[in-house]
């Protein structure tokens, strides 16, 4: 069973609702795409009404284009000079310790901030200074543990779920869990609370946050000499102030503003449809920041960093050594290796101008969450290079609960390994460390069994010669039938009280291949 906590549409109605929840809803039955605003109703409970203008579902990709472009920097002096420059927050008491673990990965949350405040914000709404701040952007940034993989989660701000109990930052008055839509999250309890939700619906580990202002994507798209564009048709959107001939254009400042906003003359009209288009700027950033001289011109790299920092807050653990630690783990990442993806959505029977989270969204975040470090064994030429297709195993369930067997050994077919059998072991009380067996007599059993033992989450595990008794075993039969099966020796699999789980490899499943966006995608959109 997953751990995703997603909003189960069977469930949806017997969910507690928030007062005028129902009285909220718009009536007829309609499919219009989410709206471009939440209803009234549905607003922060002791805000002010919306306040127009920009709004930062229109700019995703902000606050990952700062980090990723901080993150390829080399020199401890270069972020020391900058380092006082960021604002800074202390999120651990707010955290707590109740956590999902953390697996090598570099996890970092990031949001965009509305916020009015300071002279590169006021030009987009003087009169609403002083009102606090909001957020439409909520994405996710996934970086492998060998830092050559990213892959940026975006969550439709429209998205129904479970969020859990929060303080507001400014009356510390405790926040009641429930249902609610997940921008509500950094509207009612700040970053702690869309943290704490994002962690609890994806059992993701998250390492940092970063938030971004207004100023700072302009700071960031002008420091890089502006980002190429295509539009396939002529687009004139008085709402966005955007005005472009069909064909290839660089954007810089306010032009680049207005396109990634742009939403009615664009695409399909919907909020989703623009985080798509939003991806795909994304991408283009990435090449030109990886192809650029920014990073290796001193003046143009000292301009970008004191432009940008004050654009940008972090929590507390963000510091010096941490980003040279990511600028360094992160010199293999490209463009290339950036996959962007929104989590998959329909619209929620409730209520057609929301979504809630297909069933896919939690295969995807178990991918995400199973991409843990392992360490390789070492190099030894006596040890033949053993394929997964070549591993016979037998799984056996150490753990006295029910069904874990069958579980482990369906995600191990499910990445090549010939399971044949399924069963338990040791006593009623369960066996309380998981260990990898062969036969004494195998003399190849270690290069099979580490061949299985890679798979595994946690510290790696050297395979032990000799093997348990099983008890109830059974014959496993796997969803596509092996016609040859190998000749190897068979890896006995005991799973113990300690077990942490399959490694799972961190790629999109085939199922969500057709919503990537990646370096191949078509930026004419």
């Amino acid at each position: 069973m997953s751990d995703h906590r997603q909003v189960a549409v069977k469930d949806r109605r017997a969910e507690p609702t928030g007062p005028g929840r129902r009285a909220a809803r718009r009536s007829g039955g309609d499919d219009r795409p989410p709206p471009e605003e939440p209803p009234a109703s549905r607003r922060s409970s002791g805000r002010s009404p919306r306040r127009g203008g920009l709004s930062l579902s229109r700019w995703i990709g902000i606050g990952v284009t700062g980090l990723l472009v901080l993150g390829t920097l080399g020199g401890y002096k270069v972020y020391h000079d900058i380092e006082d420059k960021f604002k800074k927050v202390d999120l651990d008491a707010e955290l707590g310790n109740n956590r999902p673990p953390e697996t090598g990965a570099l996890n970092v949350l990031i949001v965009g901030s509305d916020s009015r405040e300071g002279a590169g914000n006021k030009r987009y709404g003087q009169h609403m200074q002083g009102l606090g701040e909001r957020t439409d952007t909520i994405m996710l940034l996934h970086i492998s543990p060998d830092r050559d993989r990213a892959t940026l989660l975006s969550f439709p701000r429209d998205s129904m779920v479970q969020v859990p109990q929060c303080k507001s930052p400014q009356t510390k008055a405790i926040i009641p869990p429930g249902l609610k839509m997940i921008n509500a999250t950094f509207n009612e309890g700040g970053i702690a609370c869309t943290w704490r939700t994002i962690e609890s619906l994806t059992q993701i580990h998250i390492d940092h946050f970063v938030k971004v202002d207004f100023s700072g994507f302009k700071n960031i798209v002008d420091a890089l000499g502006g980002v190429p564009i295509c539009v396939s048709k002529d687009v004139v959107d008085p709402k966005a102030k955007l005005n472009l001939k069909a064909g290839t254009h660089v954007v810089k400042g306010e032009t680049a503003l207005a396109y990634v906003r742009a939403r009615y003359q664009m695409g399909d009209g919907s909020d989703l449809s623009r985080i798509k288009r939003q991806q795909v700027f994304l991408n283009q950033v990435m090449k030109k920041a990886t192809g650029s001289d920014l990073l290796t011109d001193p003046i143009k790299l000292s301009s970008f960093l004191q432009a940008a920092a004050g654009s940008l807050t972090m929590d507390s653990h963000l510091n010096v050594n941490r980003m040279m630690e990511i600028a360094q783990s992160a010199k293999k990442l490209t463009a290339k290796g950036l996959q962007a993806i929104t989590v998959p959505w329909m619209p929620d029977p409730a209520d057609k101008n929301r979504v809630v989270w297909k069933p896919e969204a939690a295969t995807l975040f178990e991918a995400i969450r199973s991409d843990t470090e392992v360490t390789p064994p070492a190099k030894d030429a006596a040890k033949p290079k053993v394929k997964n297709e070549q591993v016979r195993v037998q799984v056996l369930n150490g753990t006295g609960r029910f069904g874990v067997a069958g579980e482990v050994a369906t995600k191990l077919a499910a990445q090549g390994f010939v399971v044949i059998q399924t069963g338990n072991a040791g006593p009623a009380t369960g066996v309380a460390t998981t260990s990898v067996r062969y036969a004494k007599a195998e003399t190849e059993g270690p290069a099979y069994g580490d061949a299985l033992a890679l798979r595994l989450s946690g510290d790696k595990l050297t395979p032990v010669a000799g093997k348990m008794r099983g008890t109830n075993v059974q014959n496993y039969a796997p969803t596509i039938p092996v016609t040859a099966p190998p000749k190897g020796p068979i890896i006995q699999l005991v799973i113990g009280a300690d077990w942490k789980g399959v490694r799972v490899p961190a790629k999109i499943p085939d199922s969500l291949k057709g919503n990537v966006v990646d370096s191949k995608t078509d930026p004419c959109q």
